[in-house]
């Protein structure tokens, strides 16, 4: 699962978990426009930013080159008034709106492929699907944290037990939510040549079936939930650390080579609305591609252990023209990794590794095109 959810109402600008004093000096927002800079920043890459050490990401921060602007005033970014203004929330709405698209919408047909590679008009199928499952293991996040002293974010001030509890609290999400994974992986890669196209609940009502017992029926081989706790939340907890840390190592890297190079008095408008909304993005795509190539074979390992038993039929990607049933008999993550590596080798492990190839090909090209586009456009109008 590659959970990402903003935290704390952090969809569209608005960072941190609570309001903070206004420090000496700070103007209080008292009309709308003034707190119109709050809706310029990117959304975030859900789940990407609950692991970190008290740095908060304002739009417009200390330590950017956007003119030398303090924590509490607004940086100049280039001519001022209102058509300036409009334009740098047009700049920062789309390209957040782009960072979305191409990690949800674009991702999903190279995920379908890693999983299992299909015709072209099968390439969205499960999408809804997925989307559920990502509000599902949101709500229940933020269930859970409300009513258990386990935090939703990390503070500056962490301390192991806090990581322990934050930490735990991600696995217990996960474990929470596997059931409707499953029956979410299994629209992704059943065949469409003896299904119909499925409904949008069909995975809540399957995943609640698999809990109880009834509703799709399952063959022998099903491995109780039980089997796949262990192997779920692992993923899911080494996911979430791994592009965690990744992602504040390159926006430290980013920001800190930025902040020797200020942009000349001529390209300002340009260069700074760029740095101040670039870093992020490809701190999240770093973030994403690192973990998942880290984690590819433990997560082949998973999707094999969840489809087992589920009556799935795949189309055969070798002849192109008939199904083939999932007849594995795995007995748990142990034995699955033993017979991966007995029958089919350490390449056995990364079978469909070319999908995310092209998924993050796809990525780095509609970052580079965003990135043209906006600074033709500020450039004009500048």
């Amino acid at each position: 699962m590659h959970p990402r959810r903003p935290e704390g109402f952090d969809g569209l600008g608005y960072r941190g978990g609570g309001r903070e004093e206004p420090g000496p000096g700070a103007r209080p927002f008292g009309s709308a426009s003034e707190l119109g800079h709050w809706v310029t920043t990117p959304p975030d890459i859900p789940g990407s930013r609950n692991l970190h050490w008290g740095e908060k990401t304002p739009p417009y921060g200390a330590g950017t080159p956007l003119g030398g602007a303090g924590l509490n005033e607004e940086p100049n970014l280039g001519a001022g008034g209102p058509g300036a203004e409009q334009l740098n929330r047009f700049a920062g709405f789309g390209i957040g709106l782009a960072s979305l698209f191409t990690e949800n919408v674009l991702a999903h047909p190279c995920i379908v492929l890693r999983r299992q590679c299909q015709g072209p008009r099968a390439l969205w199928k499960g999408m809804g699907s997925t989307f559920i499952v990502q509000g599902i293991t949101l709500g229940t996040e933020g269930i859970i944290s409300e009513f258990t002293p386990l935090p939703r974010e990390l503070s500056h001030k962490w301390n192991l037990r806090q990581i322990g509890g934050h930490l735990l609290l991600k696995g217990l999400t996960h474990v929470i939510a596997m059931p409707f994974y499953s029956a979410s992986l299994i629209e992704t890669v059943q065949s469409e040549i003896i299904r119909d196209n499925p409904g949008i609940l069909d995975c809540v009502k399957e995943g609640i079936g698999r809990v109880v017992g009834m509703g799709v029926p399952h063959s022998k081989r099903l491995l109780p939930l039980m089997v796949l706790t262990f192997p779920t939340a692992l993923h899911g907890v080494l996911h979430y650390v791994i592009s965690s840390i990744i992602q504040k190592l390159v926006l430290f890297f980013l920001k800190r080579d930025n902040s020797h190079n200020l942009p000349a008095e001529s390209s300002t408008s340009v260069q700074s609305m760029l740095d101040a909304y670039f870093p992020e993005l490809i701190a999240s795509f770093a973030a994403s591609l690192c973990a998942d190539v880290m984690l590819y074979p433990l997560e082949t390992v998973l999707h094999r252990l969840h489809i087992q038993g589920t009556r799935t039929i795949i189309d055969n990607t070798d002849l192109g023209y008939e199904v083939l049933p999932i007849n594995t008999q795995y007995e748990g993550m142990r034995d699955c990794i033993n017979t991966i590596k007995r029958e089919e080798g350490m390449l056995g492990f990364y079978k469909g590794f070319g999908a995310v190839i092209v998924q993050y090909t796809l990525h780095v090209a509609v970052l580079q095109l965003t990135k043209i586009i906006y600074s033709t456009l500020l450039q004009n109008v500048s």
